[in-house]
């Protein structure tokens, strides 16, 4: 069986940001009033030339999300789990060569946590680690689902790249979704990025939403971290990506989430600064290009910026957010993975949601339909 690598392998990077940099407002005009929407009206769609047809993106963008998700904002919260991490990598406070002290939390300290995440009414948790096999492993994983199953509706989890009997071992401890960000589809700069560690290995992690795919996972999660590189050529890699994962793994559901490169302790300065215009731009542009992906926007953006995505295509929000292990109630002052931007509480964000004529759900939609 072929794997997503075997279409990369045919696709060149420069030539494919040429073409998007080369579409035409004609192309632009064709991809709004086109029906079925290929990859090639995407690239149109997040070319320079659409920047004009901004509104007009919105507008489609809000009424297919109507139609498919209706007035909802799905509600999540990561519960970082570990700090621990073998790789080297230029954008993370997490980072090998970054000397702070490490933290994994104990399962007295997840049940604390996850007291402190009820609390504020979630129902949906990500379970965030750094990359450390020697300690957040498979069967470190499998202890944890198993503690915090009974208590959530939904379990997503963003960790190291997993071999496929890991994935495999893994749902039945009620594991529903699994995020792997690429960070990005551009090699030579990955090596740049990633020197030291497994995730320098390029190859096995481009391939893990294949293994995620044969493992029958319900969801996925995809992204790159925008502003390693060019976001235009990035963003058609995972449209690329997510095109080819549906038509393989048909029965799974899809993510896509857009973190902009944030401030962490040693920083790296962003390649590529991406304004808040061609962000929206980009979220219409998915939307347009494919009805049924899950659009997600995180607390690494403003609150002005949230409030206003809304109702423009995004379909869940994490809240409250801490990007550092047992940052809700163990340890608030650990490392933190970036900075977040949106601090309010989560009755505030939900708040928001509602005063948009919106409402924020606690659970999974799929749930509540079950």
């Amino acid at each position: 069986m072929g794997t997503f690598n075997d279409i990369f392998e045919k696709c060149d990077w420069n030539k494919t940001r040429n073409s998007i940099y080369n579409k035409t407002v004609s192309d632009v005009e064709q991809a709004l009033t086109s029906s079925k929407r290929t990859l090639e009206d995407f690239k149109a769609l997040i070319s320079p030339a659409a920047a004009p047809y901004l509104e007009q993106m919105a507008g489609i963008s809000q009424q297919l999300t109507l139609r498919r998700f209706g007035r909802v904002v799905q509600m999540y919260v990561p519960l970082y789990l570990s700090n621990e991490c073998n790789n080297i990598c230029t954008y993370c406070g997490f980072s090998y060569d970054n000397k702070v002290r490490r933290k994994t939390l104990s399962p007295i300290e997840i049940m604390q946590e996850v007291a402190a995440i009820k609390n504020m009414g979630f129902d949906h948790v990500l379970l965030v680690t750094g990359e450390a096999n020697q300690s957040v492993h498979t069967d470190y994983f499998k202890k944890v689902l198993e503690l915090i199953r009974p208590h959530f509706a939904q379990i997503s989890m963003e960790v190291q790249p997993l071999d496929l009997e890991d994935y495999e071992e893994l749902r039945p401890y009620g594991l529903n979704t699994v995020l792997v960000y690429q960070e990005t589809y551009h090699q030579e700069d990955y090596k740049k990025h990633h020197p030291k560690g497994k995730k320098s290995n390029f190859q096995y992690r481009l391939e893990t939403p294949d293994r995620l795919g044969q493992s029958g996972i319900h969801k996925m999660g995809l992204g790159v971290l925008i502003g390693l590189e060019d976001w235009r050529t990035d963003s058609f890699y995972t449209a690329l990506h997510l095109n080819y994962l549906e038509k393989t793994y048909w029965q799974s559901k899809y993510s896509i989430s857009f973190p902009r490169l944030r401030p962490f302790s040693g920083g790296l300065e962003p390649k590529v600064v991406m304004s808040d215009r061609e962000l929206v731009q980009l979220i219409c542009a998915y939307r347009l290009f494919n009805e049924e992906v899950e659009l997600s926007i995180s607390t690494r953006e403003s609150e002005v910026f949230r409030n206003n995505i809304v109702k423009l295509g995004i379909t869940s929000m994490s809240a409250a957010s801490k990007t550092n292990p047992g940052g809700y109630t163990v340890e608030p002052q650990s490392l933190e993975q970036f900075e977040i931007s949106d601090e309010r509480s989560a009755s505030e964000i939900a708040e928001m949601i509602s005063e948009q004529g919106y409402e924020a759900i606690w659970k999974d939609w799929d749930n509540i339909l079950v």
